[in-house]
């Protein structure tokens, strides 16, 4: 019979980092173990929305709306989040940003950091171009995928 290891310590502060940032999901890999912690998001604020939208007389514009959000992620120039973390669009608060709206950027430039696990990670452009719109703040919780920038 095997006994499977749970560090309980590793645990509870994964769920403080979930409340610390707001975050619903974290997760840790390490060699063959894994280590994921989901907090229940909040469907209260959710239901009611959900319930007040078919009541809209043009359901037809309130769904190309609730649409959108989600069409950013599959936007051919968009920067997704590869983790999650704490997004600084500047190396430290007295800096200027890494970037601004209207910007031209190269490939391998940095574009923002994510902190996550007390580590600074560089966001880096994938490619050239422009920067159309920037969807996070400094200071801002991100989840893995989630759209962060948009170079066209």
């Amino acid at each position: 019979m095997s006994r499977l290891l749970v560090d309980a310590d590793a645990i509870r502060a994964l769920a403080d980092i979930l409340t610390d940032t707001g975050l619903t999901e974290i997760e840790v890999a390490e060699k063959d173990s894994r280590i994921r912690v989901v907090r229940a998001a909040s469907t209260v604020a959710a239901a009611p929305v959900q319930v007040t939208a078919p009541v809209v007389p043009t359901p037809a514009a309130a769904s190309p709306a609730a649409a959108a959000p989600a069409d950013l992620s599959k936007h051919p120039g968009a920067v997704n989040s590869p983790m999650v973390g704490v997004a600084y669009l500047s190396p430290d608060p007295s800096s200027p940003p890494f970037i601004t709206e209207g910007q031209t950027v190269t490939a391998g430039q940095t574009l923002m950091l994510i902190e996550a696990m007390k580590t600074f990670n560089q966001i880096k452009a994938p490619k050239a171009g422009t920067v159309k719109q920037i969807l996070v703040a400094s200071n801002d919780p991100v989840e893995f995928g989630q759209p962060l920038v948009i170079i066209e």
